[in-house]
């Protein structure tokens, strides 16, 4: 049966709920804050689809290692200091959740979700406009300088082969072999073959395109203020434009979907974490394969002829002003990784900064609400918005037409902080 479904955030995980849901021959609305596309950490990322991510955020030593990063104006982690209640609570909630108990729970989902979004990716690719989107499938690289990081990436890499992700482990020479075209100060290195690679701005360019075309309507600068409820159902959202009403309602508002939920009587715990990047538009050296500069936490990825790094996690609220310093940073990493760089090829690359929703488990919040039998939630998704985005609009979608979910996502249920 057809249903009018009206999504709140054009993301990459709401375009992706409008794409599968009017595929099944849905109605759809989407309602967005912004004046426009182009806003938003959707496309200022580093555009990778790894089924190699299936560590969650909230990992053993994440919270050791964050508080000593704290003291370091440019490490890849910080955390704002203020008196916030919902901060406090977000991290005592990611300490009990950063055990290798919950990891090994958590990293067999994430690999089969990140898996089954690569394929969603394929046959996007092939639907939409192949090239559209500018998917490059030549795998990922983990580049460490040290022998520690290395010895940790390896150890990874084990764990990645019993889940059934290819990974290799390779040598300087191996990883020269392999990147010919760049030179990389490292020690060695882990080689993903099974992820990927592609341009934002694209992807989501393609996604609106296609939802268009598929009739869905999408209205910007429309921010939620309310919603119109009667018993256990929502019956219309509120915005200063006036009322949307539908027949089913999902929440993918990103870093505001706690406070959009809460409207609802929702608790969905969330922090923003702010990702700077920086896009050199021709580049002295491109790399054939994204890669992430292991101790530094800085993405790399090409994109056509630009090369993107991209970095930082900084827990500084909602938030969107420019820090030069950690910005520094990320071109520090970068010239030390690749010393064909210089600080010069940055001067006057303007810096974007987006801001990913977290969750304090890392685990994004993907289901039906037990409190509204109408309502869905996906969002949280953190650093995994890109790669995550078409799997979670297929399995929404499959929940608002009353099919059950062709994967177990209890884990992720949006009730689990109640």
């Amino acid at each position: 049966m057809s249903k009018h479904v009206v999504v709140v955030g054009a993301g990459v995980v709401g375009l992706s709920v409008a794409y599968y849901a009017a595929k099944k021959g849905h109605r759809v609305t989407v309602l967005d804050r912004a004046a426009g596309p182009g806003e938003g950490c959707s496309y200022v990322n580093a555009g990778m689809v790894v089924p190699s991510h299936f560590v969650p955020l909230a990992a053993p030593g994440m919270v050791a290692l964050g508080l000593r990063w704290m003291w370091n104006p440019e490490s890849p982690f910080y955390v704002r200091p203020r008196l916030r209640a919902d901060l406090f609570d977000w991290g005592i909630k990611f300490w009990r959740a950063s055990n290798a108990a919950r990891v090994q729970l958590a990293a067999p989902l994430l690999s089969h979700l990140h898996r089954a979004s690569r394929r969603c990716f394929e046959e996007l690719d092939a639907l939409l406009l192949p090239g559209a989107m500018g998917l490059v499938k030549n795998g990922l690289l983990m580049l460490c300088q040290t022998e520690h990081g290395l010895a940790e990436e390896a150890a990874i890499a084990e764990q990645a082969r019993a889940l059934d992700i290819p990974a290799t482990v390779l040598d300087a020479a191996q990883l020269a072999a392999l990147e010919p075209d760049v030179r990389m100060e490292v020690t060695g290195g882990v080689h993903y073959p099974m992820d990927c690679h592609l341009t934002p701005a694209k992807l989501m360019h393609a996604l609106l395109s296609y939802n268009e075309k598929a009739g869905v309507q999408v209205l910007w600068g429309t921010d939620v203020t309310g919603f119109r409820t009667a018993g256990r159902r929502i019956e219309a959202v509120v915005t200063g434009a006036g009322e949307h009403t539908g027949d089913e309602y999902v929440l993918c508002a990103g870093v505001w979907s706690a406070k959009v939920g809460r409207e609802l009587g929702l608790a969905i715990p969330m922090e923003a974490g702010k990702g700077y990047s920086l896009t050199l538009p021709n580049p002295r050296r491109l790399p054939r394969t994204c890669a992430i500069l292991t101790e530094a936490r800085v993405a790399v990825t090409p994109m056509g002829s630009a090369l993107r790094f991209g970095g930082t996690m900084e827990l500084s609220g909602i938030d969107t002003s420019i820090d030069a310093v950690r910005v520094r940073g990320i071109v520090r990493a970068a010239t030390r990784y690749y010393p064909e760089f210089t600080d010069g090829d940055f001067d006057g690359v303007p810096p974007s900064c987006g801001l990913r929703p977290c969750s304090p488990d890392g685990l994004p919040y993907v289901g039906r609400s037990s409190r509204h039998d109408n309502l869905c939630t996906a969002t949280g998704h953190a650093m995994m918005g890109i790669s995550l985005g078409p799997i979670t609009g297929k399995l929404v979608a499959e929940i608002v037409s009353g099919e059950t979910p062709s994967m177990d996502i209890r884990a992720l249920s949006p009730d689990r902080y109640h």
